[in-house]
């Protein structure tokens, strides 16, 4: 295998660089995160339109360009470190993994193209009001009445749920795991906007009271595709810390080179060099970390369960700790709401418990080598 990446893959991160240090610079963050909607709508159509980001991995047949995993994580890495104001993450690595792996060939062609092309807006709702995304201890379920499926329960910290156009809701029916989808507005759903710490990234609560819902896939079938897309989503999760930790190490070092005391520049000082060093040490091993988890989800390597585990352990530890030391070196300004430190420290830790903190997954990771 090789780590590194090639031409048209250093092209494209180049491009999507460029593109939100014009569309997503801390100004417009500060903005968009204020707002209800958490995104601009015209950003977002120019995402589609002149980079084509939304339809990177969803196959050529149906509307996409049919990339890997690997350009994808390109990509989520400079929006990390953009701390882009999207629903990026909620349509492509949780809604589109979940109809790619739902084996549903009519779901797929009815939703994947018109997602693809920016024009529809998705996210997959799995953890409850417990906080935990776990596929064993679902509580909302779905009954067939009247012909028709019906949804009863409640989802929680749902990424972008109050301005998604459809949802993909994971919930239990007599047959077993199932997935469902319900668009925007049906009858029964309810949509709470969640008070979260990481603004930039907007959550919500759902409730389903007979909410009126259509199978995706065969009822009990889902399982295996749920499982499949939270793994995806965990590498997805952890180029966007690395993203943010890079960029977290490149505040530290320029401010550390520019502020000066006692007649010399702070970054000359003994334990400023240590904190940097120590940031960089977990930067690049979280690089080497989250890159070869990409190439295992490219591969559809059997390792990916592991390394999903793994890179959410690690990934968010470094992001942490970039975050957190980013801040000490910048001193008193850093804690300041002024300074873009806090912004990304609230993400970091955000990102850290999405799915299963670091503890839960080296206990996963513990499971999967038999320890």
């Amino acid at each position: 295998m090789n780590f590194a990446f090639n031409e048209e893959q250093e092209e494209l991160r180049r491009m999507v660089a460029k593109f939100l240090e014009e569309k997503s610079p801390e100004s417009e963050v500060r903005r968009l995160m204020e707002t209800d909607e958490g995104y601009d709508p015209v950003v977002w159509r120019q995402m589609a339109q002149q980079l084509g980001l939304q339809s990177l991995t969803i196959p050529e047949s149906l509307g996409g360009s049919g990339f890997s995993y690997v350009e994808l994580i390109v990509v989520l890495e400079e929006m990390g470190a953009a701390l882009l104001c999207a629903p990026f993450f909620s349509t492509i690595a949780l809604a589109a993994n979940a109809l790619l792996t739902s084996g549903d060939e009519a779901a797929k062609a009815k939703y994947l193209p018109s997602m693809a092309a920016g024009e529809t807006i998705a996210t997959l709702a799995i953890t409850e009001d417990k906080g935990r995304a776990d596929l064993d201890a679902m509580e909302t379920s779905a009954e067939m009445l009247g012909g028709a499926w019906r949804l009863r329960g409640a989802k929680s910290f749902v990424i972008d749920g109050s301005t998604a156009d459809v949802i993909f809701v994971a919930a239990t029916t007599t047959a077993g795991l199932s997935l469902f989808a319900v668009d925007r507005g049906a009858s029964g759903l309810e949509v709470a906007r969640l008070a979260t710490m990481d603004q930039t990234r907007k959550q919500a609560r759902l409730s389903f009271r007979d909410t009126p819902a259509e199978l995706i896939g065969i009822a009990g079938g889902a399982r295996q595709g749920l499982a499949k897309t939270l793994e995806l989503a965990l590498v997805a999760l952890a180029a966007e810390q690395v993203g943010g930790a890079q960029r977290c190490l490149t505040m530290a070092v320029a401010y550390a080179k520019e502020r000066v005391q006692f007649g010399r520049p702070i970054g000359s000082f003994q334990a400023i060099k240590h904190k940097c060093a120590d940031v960089l040490m977990d930067v690049e091993s979280a690089k080497s970390a989250a890159y070869y988890a990409a190439w295992a989800a490219a591969e559809d390597h059997d390792e990916l369960p592991l390394l999903a585990s793994m890179v959410k352990s690690y990934c968010s530890e470094a992001y942490m700790h970039a975050a957190a030391e980013n801040i000490q070196i910048h001193g008193g300004i850093g804690f300041t709401w002024e300074h873009p430190a806090h912004l990304y420290f609230k993400r970091a830790k955000s990102s850290e418990l999405l799915f299963g903190d670091p503890t839960y997954h080296r206990e996963l990771l513990a499971q999967h080598l038999g320890m």
